[in-house]
């Protein structure tokens, strides 16, 4: 699977300040430290920089390339911005994102064609967030419409479905998992992307890095092919590059309804287990999960 690198990010104590300042030295740092850990995007989110900011992209594109070759997944929601990055951007690069929203498609479907990008097509319309697999799977039948209108083939979008946290919105990660079920037979050309991260939001520190791999083991069954994640959660990332298939297995069983004894389990299998029946929406979230 593309495994996205996502802590080149305005949001970042470190990273933020170094772009507003062009300060380039902490931005290469932790663009070859993503690249070190085997990351095949990296994720560049200025947010929506409304100054200046088609500068900024550009100056970050290059300052970027200029010591990774590692193809780079632009977001930002200015327009101006992200197509002053795809101008000069070596290889193809990903527009992230472009939701289901009429005036969305409109500005950035020409920019796809234009540059020959990839898009991560989210599934988010007018009415907000969908609140169910089925609202998911309607939005992604519009935007797939929409594409054909175009002339943009299938394969150039990855479908998110808008990952939540735990911590507040679990009907909404059963909703995302459920429509990763469907989302092959829904659209068998394209491919799929979720930011995986968003799922331990607001969750403890040390505990999100276990709720991240749980959650990816469960798309995992469902041949999910892009996640933006943190690229220094080793075992998740062993986990996306085919290891760790006993912990694979058993967050399958789980899904399929079974029990295991966690008795028999070692402390390690039994926090999987847990943790796998609340992302399942099988017991009910709290930041104590694993002790319960």
């Amino acid at each position: 699977m593309i495994l996205i690198g996502e802590s080149l990010n305005v949001m970042s104590k470190t990273i933020g300040p170094a772009m507003k300042s062009r300060d380039a030295k902490p931005i290469q740092r932790m663009a070859l430290a993503q690249q070190e850990a085997g990351m095949d995007y990296l994720d560049l989110n200025i947010g929506p920089a409304k100054k200046a900011g088609a500068e900024l992209m550009t100056w970050l594109v290059q300052t970027i390339q200029e010591v990774t070759s590692l193809p780079l997944s632009l977001d930002t929601t200015n327009v101006e911005a992200m197509e002053a990055g795809l101008k000069i951007h070596k290889g193809q690069a990903i527009i992230n994102s472009i939701s289901c929203r009429p005036e969305r498609m409109e500005a950035l479907f020409p920019l796809v064609k234009t540059y020959d990008a990839l898009f991560v097509g989210l599934l988010i319309g007018v009415q907000g967030i969908p609140r169910d697999a089925g609202e998911r799977a309607m939005l992604a039948a519009e935007m797939l419409a929409r594409m054909a209108e175009e002339g943009i083939a299938e394969d150039r979008v990855l479908l998110d479905p808008i990952v939540l946290p735990i911590t507040s919105q679990q009907d909404q990660v059963r909703g995302c998992t459920e429509f990763m079920q469907m989302s092959r037979d829904l659209a068998p050309g394209s491919r799929s992307n979720c930011g995986l991260s968003n799922v331990s939001n607001g969750a403890p520190e040390e505990l999100r890095p276990l709720l991240n791999r749980v959650y990816l083991a469960m798309l995992l069954r469902y041949d999910i092919d892009a996640a933006i994640v943190n690229a220094f959660e080793k075992e998740l990332l062993a986990l996306a590059r085919g290891g760790r298939q006993a912990e694979l297995c058993l967050v399958h069983r789980v899904m399929d309804g079974e029990q295991p004894d966690l008795e028999r389990l070692s402390q390690e299998e039994a926090e999987v287990v847990k943790t796998a029946r609340v992302l399942n929406g099988q017991s009910l979230y709290s930041h104590s999960w694993l002790k319960l």
